[in-house]
């Protein structure tokens, strides 16, 4: 009984411990050994990215331990390699496999947010789906039209397009706001009312609505943090810059 209870103990502990803590362990296809892989993260101006961890690849892997703060997105960058592997960083254990010559399709698995993140991308993809199709199927008349001056075929495509331009704005759209509501959890919900309220059109009490059902825990986060903010702003505008004292008065 006394072994039971300590193998018991001894996994919960384990278990507790991963929790507290993020793993990131990558396969990666076609690499030598030895190239670095960096972990990069917005930096503080917003505007760029910074380095917040290295690891070598050896045999076809790599690993990169940490602690999170909070879930946010960081991104994977290969020595040698262009483009980049988005992924969102938070406490659990996380699977990346990269293919070098396909770097846009890497794998990502492993904890809730990034489960979530590849299911809405891949949800988001169906919706454009159409707009992509008729871009593809129409490229080469759309080139032959102009070639030719043949203004009737080009406004003819031009319309159609978008029409269906149109339709998929409005099908996102809803995707997005639909995601939001039913996910009280995922980063990705904050996110997308953190870009809602930067449209000056945003239905703001529908944002404030969901915002207010998010989970503590997604509050917290700076996306959380920043809507918080961002709603008192708008119900609490600046009144105005006050005129300044020796001011020549217009005429």
């Amino acid at each position: 009984m006394k072994k039971i209870f300590f193998l018991l103990s001894a996994s919960l502990l384990l278990f507790s411990c991963n929790k507290d803590k993020y793993t990131v362990s990558g396969s990666i296809e076609g690499i030598e050994n030895g190239k670095t892989i960096i972990l990069e993260t917005q930096d503080e101006s917003g505007m760029g990215l910074k380095s917040v961890d290295t690891a070598k690849v050896e045999n076809g892997k790599f690993v990169f331990e940490g602690k999170a703060l909070e879930p946010s997105f960081h991104t994977l960058q290969i020595e040698g390699i262009q483009g980049k592997v988005p992924f969102i960083l938070e406490n659990g254990d996380i699977k990346i496999v990269i293919n070098k010559d396909s770097i846009q399709n890497a794998k990502v698995s492993g904890t809730y947010n990034n489960e979530e993140y590849v299911k809405f991308n891949e949800e988001i993809k169906g919706i454009q789906k159409k707009l992509m199709d008729f871009q593809t199927q129409n490229m080469g008349k759309m080139n032959t039209a102009q070639q030719a001056k043949d203004t009737a075929v080009i406004n003819s495509l031009m319309q159609q397009f978008s029409k269906i331009q149109e339709e998929v704005g409005n099908a996102s759209k809803a995707k997005y706001i639909g995601y939001a509501e039913t996910h009280p959890k995922s980063l990705i919900s904050a996110l997308i009312i953190q870009g809602m309220l930067n449209d000056p059109t945003a239905d703001v009490k529908k944002a404030e609505a969901i915002y207010n059902s998010f989970e503590e825990s997604l509050k917290n986060t700076k996306p959380g943090k920043a809507i918080k903010t961002r709603l008192g702003e708008i119900k609490n505008p600046a009144v105005g810059t006050a005129p300044q004292a020796g001011g020549a008065e217009a005429k």
